[in-house]
């Protein structure tokens, strides 16, 4: 994903499913990173991504059917939603205020 032109939308939504276990889990915190990224938020990538594994850990409970994540901008916040079954975790960034203050509604 190359660096944004111009503002976020303030619709950004990223939705992906990854399965429980096994290699291709491992795009959830690749997705993490570049979204993290993209709108530039006030954490480091690094810690995003680990937040993001924890919690897709935490929505699996141990197992192994299909996560869902959602990636969107609420609020000056990048929120990432990790769902499996019943069990939801989700994550908060800051978004640099900087870079988005035009975009949110007041």
């Amino acid at each position: 994903m190359s660096q944004p032109r111009g503002p976020v939308p303030s619709r950004f939504v990223v939705k992906l499913s990854v399965p429980g276990e096994g290699p291709l889990r491992i795009v959830a915190t690749d997705v993490a990173r570049r979204v993290a990224e993209f709108v530039q938020t006030s954490q480091p990538v690094e810690s995003v991504t680990a937040a993001v594994e924890t919690a897709t850990s935490e929505a699996s409970g141990g197992s192994t059917a299909d996560i869902a994540l959602e990636f969107r901008l609420v609020d000056r916040e990048l929120l990432i939603e990790a769902r499996c079954g019943s069990r939801t975790s989700e994550v908060r960034c800051q978004v640099n205020s900087q870079v988005h203050n035009s975009q949110f509604p007041k």
